[in-house]
């Protein structure tokens, strides 16, 4: 055989093999899931497809549409989806406004089935960001929360699995403590879970969401078994005696104390067996009068042994934390190249947009990160604010830090003259001015980052969505909450006034109280009392006069008396000089004036635009690549005002085509950016806002981009639609 004839046939084997390759690879590439919150156990939200680019992503059109059938009553307000699907063996599970789970064919949005958890049950409705997908062989599971309940189902059938727990189901209040540890029922505290946990081999690790105020269950994180649904650890982010961080509280403050939750999510590194998680502030939120010490393990990155739940290590965010600054998602698990070596790191990004970029075996920065003296003056008496806060130099923080005159909205002189005069009047400086009676203008309560989390790209590339509008915080005396001849609005001073505020007026996160009488019945206000809805905690520990007499307050029907008639009434002239040491619920001597946003006389933000941008950070160096406004209001837009960018809540997702996905947007709009550049490629308006953060998968060939439109936020109508896009 001749050299020429060998040479042809070498190259017709090769380019066999390259052929049959091909197929595999395209094979392989028929379908590729989003089965966990995040894409993955790591939380990257990042997706290899690449079928839809830059160049063909003008093109991206409706491919289905899934309409739960809820949420279309503007009185709803407060119910939405917030919820990131997720899609495996060609199913999407996903929940609806009033938290029905249910499974549609990834392709058509055809359903296959749902279930109501709360079809025998009182219905107990709060966000939900996602659910979880495990299966071993045949056996897949799909698990899921609603109210104080764990569920497992059937993920082909959607039937509770009767192995699981008690059939089908586990209570959230287990593995919180009992009267006998605690000194109270921990089973009537309010208890969900907004964010679903992470998944490691056979067991389910979770955090949860409790109250905010003085009435918070432990926010302890927990492992259960996924098969049985047994309980198999507990970490105590409030330590009790003899436990790591104890010192850092007041002597037995795990009995009266709550908080410290890791409601923002969990993520898991399989092949170390570690889990990952942030927490929130410890309650009340805004005063810690009765929590001196730096309170571990509250606003702490924590690594924890998923087999057993012992602690590996901390890194704590805030000291003392009295701003609600929690670290609101999960980190991010990412590799990059520090100082020439690849290290495996998270990233963790915090409600006042700081950003911590930590090793994932030590938990040491890998940017400097300085202990830096912060002012305790003016502080409210028995707070004892603590003197240093942990501040990274890289990279540099997503949003202001604080509020100057410098940056007053300038879109108009009107709207600068009306917020310059109400900011002269309050507090302004350091953004770690304590709260104050006065009041201070803060940034970071509704973030820098929030739930919606962010997204990370094979080499070292933070996607963060972020948020700019200030709030106005301002403290008041409990003792003030004239009782003297209106028990109700002494109980509403307490349990209600931190969210609606002292004015029944609300904000845009919780609903005007006044007049409610003329809008619900006695009935449907009393169930909401007791249950709660949407970010309202249920008050089903309270007595059941308290109860009847926050009713008759705002049903303005109270009978006047007065206070010393009422003899069972036990908490009608709230005080200072309450005993923290020993009270639970704990009554604090100040409270917030709910969560009022610090706006112009028209209604948007008090500071100068962006209001809301989306940022990519190089993690490898710490440097942003780009930062670019995110959404925009059109009627200022059509006044010739450059692209303002708004609040998001929701987060991005990339692909390794070089376009991230994200919505979030109170334009109600639906965006693909270039990565590296951060330019629009692609926008489309959605049913109802899209408050929540979208998924991409692969599914008989075709890729598709999936968001949920549950609209319900800063007066935008509601929806309760799935929108699935893909190529035509």
């Amino acid at each position: 055989m001749n050299r020429t004839l060998k040479y042809l046939i070498v190259c017709l084997l090769l380019i066999g093999s390259c052929k049959s390759l091909e197929k595999e690879e395209e094979t392989h590439i028929q379908e590729l899931d989003w089965p966990a919150y995040g894409g993955n156990t790591a939380g990257n939200r990042y997706s290899p497809l690449t079928q839809i680019n830059k160049d063909n992503v003008q093109q991206l059109q409706v491919a289905w549409t899934y309409d739960t059938g809820e949420n279309n009553n503007p009185e709803e307000r407060g119910i939405n989806i917030q919820c990131q699907p997720i899609m495996a063996n060609g199913m999407v599970y996903a929940t609806s406004p009033k938290l029905k789970l249910f499974a549609v064919r990834a392709t058509t949005g055809e359903e296959v089935w749902k279930f109501d958890p709360f079809k025998d049950k009182t219905a107990k409705y709060h966000p939900n960001r996602g659910v979880l997908y495990w299966e071993d062989g045949d056996d897949r599971r799909i698990l899921f929360t609603a109210g104080p309940t764990l569920y497992a189902l059937n993920a082909t059938t959607g039937e509770l699995v009767p192995s699981f727990g008690v059939h089908g189901e586990v209570d959230l209040h287990e593995g919180l403590g009992d009267v006998e540890t605690l000194g109270h029922d921990v089973k009537q505290l309010t208890v969900d879970v907004t964010t679903p946990g992470v998944i490691y081999k056979d067991i389910l690790i979770i955090g949860s969401r409790v109250s905010e105020y003085g009435d918070a269950a432990p926010g302890y994180i927990r492992a259960f078994d996924v098969r049985t649904g047994k309980l198999k650890w507990v970490f105590h982010t409030i330590p009790q005696p003899g436990e790591y961080g104890y010192e850092t509280w007041p002597k037995d403050a795990y009995k009266r104390v709550g908080g410290a939750n890791a409601w923002g999510g969990l993520v898991a590194d399989l092949e170390r067996g570690v889990v990952y998680t942030g927490t929130g502030s410890a309650s009340f939120d805004f005063y810690g009068g009765n929590r001196h010490g730096e309170n571990l393990f509250a606003n702490c990155i924590l690594a924890l042994d998923a087999e057993t739940g012992k602690r590996l290590w901390h890194f704590q965010t805030q000291h003392h934390d009295i701003w609600d600054r929690d670290l609101p998602c999960p980190p991010n698990l990412v590799t990059v190249t520090h100082n020439g070596k690849k290290i495996d790191a998270l990233v963790a990004a915090t409600k006042d947009g700081l950003v911590f970029v930590l090793n994932r075996d030590t938990g040491e920065p890998l940017f400097p990160v300085e202990e830096v003296p912060v002012t305790t003056e003016g502080a409210l008496p028995g707070e004892q604010p603590w003197p240093t806060q942990p501040i990274p130099t890289k990279p540099a923080p997503l949003s202001r830090q604080e509020i100057t005159l410098d940056d007053l909205t300038d879109i108009s002189p009107e709207a600068h003259a009306y917020v310059k005069e109400r900011f002269l009047a309050s507090r302004y400086g350091s953004k770690y001015i304590p709260p104050s009676e006065q009041g201070t203008f803060y940034v970071g309560i509704g973030g820098g980052a929030e739930w919606g989390g962010n997204a990370t790209t094979p080499d070292g590339i933070l996607i963060q969505n972020a948020n700019e509008t200030p709030y106005d915080l301002k403290m008041s005396s409990t003792a003030l909450a004239d009782g003297s001849d209106s028990p109700g609005k002494a109980l509403f001073a307490t349990t209600c006034a931190p969210c609606h505020g002292a004015d029944k007026k609300g904000s845009e996160a919780f609903p005007s109280l006044v007049d409610v009488g003329k809008r619900l019945t006695r009935d449907q206000i009393t169930a909401v009392v007791k249950t709660g809805r949407g970010r309202m905690p249920s008050f089903q520990h309270m007595p059941d006069h308290d109860r009847e007499t926050i009713v008759n307050f705002l049903m303005e029907t109270e009978p006047r008396a007065p206070v010393a008639a009422l003899t069972d009434f036990h908490s009608a002239v709230p005080t200072a000089k309450a005993k923290p040491d020993t009270d639970f619920p704990y009554t604090p001597p100040y409270i917030n004036n709910g969560y009022k946003k610090f706006l112009d006389s028209n209604g948007y933000p008090a500071v100068k635009p962006p209001w809301g941008t989306l940022n990519a950070i190089d993690l490898n160096t710490g440097e942003y690549l780009w930062r670019v406004p995110l959404g925009e209001y059109p009627e200022l837009t059509a006044k010739g005002i450059p692209q303002t960018g708004t609040e998001s809540y929701g987060g991005p997702v990339v692909t390794a085509s070089g376009l991230i996905f994200i919505a979030g947007t109170y334009d109600e709009k639906i965006r693909a950016f270039d990565r590296h550049t951060g330019k629009v490629m692609w926008e489309y308006k959605l049913p109802a806002g899209g408050f929540a953060t979208p998924i991409t998968y692969m599914a008989s060939g075709k890729q598709y981009v999936v968001i949920a439109a549950g609209g319900s936020r800063n007066g935008l109508k509601p929806g309760g639609s799935y929108v699935a896009f893909a190529l035509p």
